[in-house]
C-alpha cells in the first residue's frame, strides 16, 4: 500500500474515534507508528513527541506533522496533518447543523459524563509510557513533580518551565560531553 494513503488512513482513523483530544491520541499513534510498522523508533517517537509538546499548537496537529516529515518531507507532513485534522472538522459541523436538535437531550450529556474518566485514563496511560521512554527514574523524578507544582502552586508559566528545561539540558549534556571526554583521556593515558 502506498505510504500516504496508509500514513492518511492511520491518522483518520484515529483522529476520527479518540476521544479525549492529543494525549489521548499519543498511545495509539504510538501503537501504529512505533509497535505495528516500525516507520521509527520508541527513541524518535519520545522526541518528536517532546518537540510537539513545546511548539506551539495543537499536539495531535504537531505529533502528525512531525511523524509526517520524519517519514515523507513535507507531503508526508500534509496528509498527515489532513489525516488528523479532517475527521474533527466534519465532526465539529455535523454537530453544529444539528446541535439545536439534541443539546437539552439528558441521554446525551449522561453519555459525555460516562465518557469522562475514560478519557482521564487514557490520557494518564501514555503520560507513564512516556514517562518510562524517556527515562524517567528516582534519581530525576524530581523534576517532572517540581515543574508541575510550579505551574499548579505558584502559577509559573508552562513556557519558563519548557524554556528552563531546556537550557537545564543542554547544561547537562555538555556537562555530561566534557566528563565523557576526561574520563577518554584519562583511561587513554593510563594503557
Amino acid at each position: 500500500m502506498n505510504i500516504y494513503i496508509e500514513s492518511f488512513s492511520i491518522f483518520f482513523k484515529i483522529g476520527a474515534f479518540t476521544i479525549g483530544g492529543g494525549y489521548a491520541m499519543v498511545p495509539l499513534i504510538e501503537n501504529e507508528i512505533v509497535t505495528k510498522r516500525q516507520w521509527i523508533s520508541r527513541e524518535e517517537f519520545v522526541d518528536l513527541l517532546a518537540i510537539s509538546q513545546s511548539a506551539p499548537g495543537i499536539l495531535a496537529v504537531n505529533i502528525s506533522i512531525f511523524i509526517g516529515y520524519k517519514l515523507r518531507g513535507i507531503r508526508g507532513s500534509i496528509v498527515n496533518v489532513l489525516g488528523t485534522v479532517l475527521p474533527s472538522f466534519i465532526i465539529i459541523l455535523a454537530i453544529a447543523l444539528f446541535f439545536h436538535t439534541f443539546k437539552d437531550n439528558a441521554t446525551i450529556e449522561r453519555i459525555f459524563k460516562g465518557i469522562r474518566p475514560a478519557v482521564v485514563a487514557l490520557i494518564a496511560a501514555p503520560t507513564f509510557s512516556m514517562a518510562k521512554s524517556a527515562k524517567i527514574n528516582r534519581y530525576n523524578l524530581w523534576i517532572p513533580i517540581v515543574s508541575a507544582l510550579l505551574i499548579w502552586l505558584l502559577g509559573f508559566s508552562p513556557i519558563w518551565i519548557i524554556i528552563a528545561a531546556g537550557a537545564g539540558g543542554f547544561v547537562w549534556g555538555k556537562i555530561k560531553k566534557e566528563k565523557n571526554k576526561k574520563e577518554e583521556l584519562t583511561s587513554g593515558k593510563n594503557r
